[in-house]
This record gives structure tokens, sequence and C-alpha cells, in this order.
């Protein structure tokens, strides 16, 4: 049992510093994407666009790899085409048209798509052994220290390049930095599959499982689902703040990393909670009792993301970052405390392509609605996480928690 724990912590660890080096790539690229189509020429409607379409494959896709990775049980494989198709992030230092680049950003997507289910899959089977809580919990703290580095390489460059409107050069030169974490991103995929090539056997398959997947998490996917779309993108924030002048091109990924450190936090600390809960109760579904935050934080984004006052966006961003750490953590630890192990990927497969619905119809209509009336979109936000709080508490009467 000691020599198991510490064989899956060994492994949490490990793609804990794959999904750092990831992070710093994609994250990095993700907190000026918005920005840098603006610069291409590309309008809100557009960005907006964008960001739905590629977190809808980024999620959808997943459905088909999470059934794939199942059924040839070559969950290493998926990894390791997924995160070889990071390679489309530094290539945006190579564009100059917005179509190409989000053509680009889109492919990112996909390839997180490819590799989702099959890398948590690979968590949730170490996670078995010291809390699925808390083994998404840790994985999202390292991650979002990624997530932290990303954009503090573009909020420096920036910096230092001096002040003013930065030209696509500038961007493109930032973006030519993500090259060498991709780099060694690749080389820590390989010493992971070295050290842990068989994580299947950390979980003890042989208890009595369901056989299918449950009504509670069918109830899950669609409050998934209604709280996503309400969820306003950090694509669309980016967007909104350089367009009203209410941050700088280099405070934008500043914010963004702030966001990130405030997911990490939050994702260490609402694991924990999240595993103590289940201790607690004896009802390992009853983490799930700390989804109550996320349709009352969310809620608040877009009231503080489109204030004029400056302090009060800022706690849109701080927000932001907390509803992300619970999405980040919860949401895939309870997925691990729903599904057989034989069908543990066609779960985070069908789930997030549910939470990949949400997300390309929240940022569509939401996108739309910006270059309306702000008042309509916030509406829209508000509206669906009410929405939400009844399937949450159908959702916890059908899990007896």
């Amino acid at each position: 049992m000691l020599d198991s724990k510490k064989t899956a912590m060994r492994l949490i660890l490990l793609f804990g510093m794959v999904s750092l080096l990831g992070d710093i790539v994609y994250e990095g690229a993700r907190s000026v994407n918005g920005p840098y189509l603006q610069v291409l020429g590309a309008n809100a409607a557009i960005v907006g666009a964008m960001a739905g379409i590629g977190e809808f494959l980024g999620y959808a896709l997943r459905l088909l790899s999470g059934y794939l990775s199942d059924k040839t049980k070559s969950y290493w494989t998926f990894v390791f085409l997924g995160y070889g198709m990071l390679l489309s992030v530094p290539l945006l230092s190579l564009t100059g048209f917005w179509q190409m680049a989000a053509v680009l950003i889109v492919l990112e997507r996909m390839g997180k798509a490819l590799r989702s289910p099959a890398k948590d899959t690979i968590i949730s089977q170490a996670g078995k052994q010291v809390g699925t809580g808390f083994a998404f919990g840790l994985h999202e703290a390292m991650d979002q220290i990624g997530a932290i580095l990303g954009p503090m390489i573009f909020s420096t460059a920036f910096f230092f390049w001096g002040s003013g409107e930065k030209s696509i050069s500038d961007y493109q030169k930032a973006y030519s930095f993500l090259w060498i974490p991709f780099a060694l991103l690749i080389g820590c995929i390989v010493w992971a599959y070295i050290s842990v090539p068989h994580p299947e056997r950390l979980e003890d398959s042989k208890k009595a499982q369901e056989e299918n997947l449950s009504k509670v998490f069918w109830l899950y996917s669609v409050f998934s689902f209604i709280t996503t779309m309400g969820f306003l993108p950090f694509l669309l924030m980016g967007y909104h703040f350089k367009s009203t002048g209410i941050m700088s091109d280099a405070q934008i990924p500043l914010f963004y990393a702030i966001a990130m450190a405030v997911d990490a936090v939050v994702a260490l600390a609402i694991g924990k909670i999240y595993d103590v809960i289940k201790q607690k109760k004896g009802n390992p579904r009853a983490g799930m009792n700390t989804l109550i935050v996320l349709p009352f934080v969310s809620l608040a984004i877009p009231f503080f993301a489109f204030s004029s006052s400056y302090s009060i966006t800022i706690l849109s961003v701080i927000f932001w970052g907390i509803a992300m750490g619970v999405h980040e953590t919860v949401m895939r630890s309870a997925i691990a405390d729903l599904t057989p192990l034989k069908k543990r990927g066609t779960g985070y497969g069908i789930f997030n392509t549910s939470y990949g619905l949400g997300m390309l119809f929240g940022g569509f209509f939401m996108g739309l609605l910006y270059t309306h009336s702000l008042t309509y979109l916030i509406a829209f936000s508000v509206s669906l996480q009410i929405l939400s709080l009844p399937l949450f508490f159908m959702l916890k009467k059908e899990a007896k928690v």
C-alpha cells in the first residue's frame, strides 16, 4: 500500500510538471489571444465565436477520444498525440492574418481534446490511492504555476518593449519564446511514461462497480452545461479590457496570471474540502456539495468585469480565478467518483462534451450580446446561473448527499 501511494504521488507530480510546462505554452498564449486577434483585425463577434468554437471542439472531441482511449486502453498514446499538438501555439509567432491565427488557436484546443480524457483517467487512477480531490487539486495547483509563468512572459516582454500599443511583430516575438517550454514538455511526458507505464494498477478495479453511467452522472453533466454556458470567458474579458482602455496590453496578461494564482490556491483548498466531505459523510459522491459555490461566484463576474472602475474590474479577475479553481478541481474529481474504471475515459468524454457545448453557446451568445448591450449580456449570464441552482439541488437529492 505504501509503495502504491508513493508511485501514485510520483505520477501525479510528474503530470503536474507536464501540465506546468503545457500551461506556460497555452495559457501564456490564451492571455493575449484576444488582444492579438484584435490587432490582426478581428472584431468582438469573431473573438467571441473563436472562444466558443475553440472551447467546444476542445471539449466535444473528448467524447470520441475518451471512448477510443477506453476501447483501446491506449491512454498514453492519446496523451502523447494531444500534447504534441501544442506545437500550434509557438507557430502563432509565424502568423500575420487573423484567419490563420484562429485556426492555430482552435488546433490547440483540439489537441487538448485528444489528451484530456486519457490524462484525467490516469490521474484519477493515481487519485484512488491518495484522494481524488487532493490528486486533482495538487495537479491543478502545479498546472497553475505554469499558467502564471506563461502570461508573465508576455507581460514582461511587453513591459520591456516600452509603452503604447503593441504591433503584430511585438506579439509574434513574444509567442516565439514558447518554443522552449514546448520542447521541455515533450521530454517530461517521456519521463512520466517510463516512470509509470501502467497506472491502471494503482486502482482496485475488482471492487463492485456499476456497469453503466448513473442518473447522477447525467444530472451532473446537465448542471455543468448550464453553469458553464453562463460563465464569462476571459478571452472576451481581455478584449473588453483592451477596447475600453481600462487595462494596458501589458496589464492584461499580468492580471490573467493573477487569476491563475487564485485558481491554484482555490484548487488546493477546494480539493481538500472535497475529500474531507466525502470522508465525513462516508459517501464518495458527497464532495459534489462544494459545487454550490459556482453559480454564485460566476454570476458576479460580469458585473465586475464590465464596471468602469479599475479596482472593481480587478475583482472580476479574482472571482474568475476562484470559479476556474472549482471548475478544474471539483468537476474533474467528481467524474472519477461517479464512473466505473472501464468507462472512466468515456465518462470524461461525455461530461466534457456537455461542458464544451456550454462554452460554445456561452461564448457565441456573449460575443454577440457584447456588440449590442452589456446589460443583455449580464442578464444572460445571471439568468443561467440562477437556472443552474434547481439542477444542483436535484443532483444532491439523486446522489443522496
